[in-house]
């Protein structure tokens, strides 16, 4: 109730009712109840009436600059919070920074959001929101252990985990966990889980774990085992421009490292690492005529004949 006054000139009866979700008459009880602890809470009578504070009483938050008051409502993706169940914590703690900033950060809420808004799903799919998300969220919190099914494959698995933290990418949700009893930290993708049961015993957190760090040892890892097999490319200086928007950004990083001296018309050959050669015909037939493929064989076989018919379809159209 004070950080809503604080927030606002005065408040009747009937809207701080309804904002908290409770009687009018609690309303009043609670006004009295800080009078007595010493809030100056004092109601005007009349049509312009309505509870306010004294003498502009208000608890601030000293110290902040105006990029942190900002960056403050950027802490979060607001999608993603909603997902976790987490929405209604969030706009109350917004609220109760929002009433405690200084006068002249105010509008620190307002000037964040129309600046900058974060969007976690990737593009030209619908996110859904696991059904088991907000379990594994609260059990994140709480740090319990956590009685699961995982599918693996064609089976399921039972696993009793200690949840350590969620991971949104790509508008996917992960969970990192250590398997209770083994001491060692592994990665789930929850809409694999089959179920999931919060159970009554904590945990201890290793406080050495860092949950960015994992991540991301994590990601380059599964992103290093799925580049099993290599192609031989020779990219145009256009080619070796857009190649790292064409194919995994980490092969082409490899690929780009150890390339030779381009050559007089400024080529360059590089052995780049792909997932197979079906996902690298797909990839490279992007660059166009800014790549050749000089090896596997077969593979430089099918693009000459895709460039074969490609020419084919430009006469036929020209004549």
């Amino acid at each position: 109730m004070v950080l809503l006054l604080q927030s606002r000139p005065a408040m009747t009866a009937a809207e701080l009712a309804r904002e908290l979700e409770v009687s009018e008459r609690t309303v009043t009880r609670d006004a009295q109840a800080l009078s007595e602890a010493g809030v100056p809470v004092y109601a005007d009578r009349g049509r312009a009436g309505g509870y306010r504070l004294v003498g502009g009483y208000r608890t601030r938050l000293t110290g902040l600059a105006r990029s942190e008051a900002e960056a403050l409502f950027l802490s979060g993706v607001p999608g993603a919070l909603r997902e976790m169940g987490l929405a209604d914590a969030a706009s109350a703690a917004r609220l109760k920074v929002s009433a405690a900033l200084l006068p002249s950060l105010r509008d620190a809420p307002d000037t964040a959001a129309q600046r900058f808004h974060l969007d976690a799903p990737a593009w030209f799919r619908e996110p859904e929101t696991p059904a088991l998300l907000p379990v594994l969220a609260e059990a994140v919190w709480e740090d319990s252990r956590v009685l699961a099914r995982y599918r693996r494959g064609d089976r399921e698995v039972e696993r009793r985990l200690e949840p350590y933290g969620l991971v949104l990418k790509a508008g996917v949700w992960y969970l990192c966990a250590r398997v209770a009893g083994s001491g060692s930290f592994r990665t789930y993708r929850i809409d694999r889980f089959g179920a999931a049961e919060a159970l009554p015993e904590r945990f201890g957190r290793d406080p050495d774990f860092d949950l960015p760090g994992f991540w991301a040892e994590q990601a380059e890892r599964f992103a290093r085992s799925i580049l099993r097999a290599e192609v031989v490319v020779r990219l145009s200086p256009e080619g070796v421009r857009r190649l790292p928007h064409a194919v995994d950004p980490l092969g082409a990083r490899q690929a780009l490292d150890g390339a030779g001296a381009p050559d007089a018309g400024g080529w360059v050959t590089v052995t780049l690492p792909v997932e197979s050669e079906e996902v690298a015909h797909t990839q490279l037939t992007a660059l166009g005529p800014e790549a050749e493929v000089l090896a596997p064989a077969r593979l430089r076989e099918r693009f000459a004949a895709d460039a074969a018919r490609a020419a084919g379809l430009y006469r036929g159209t020209d004549g």
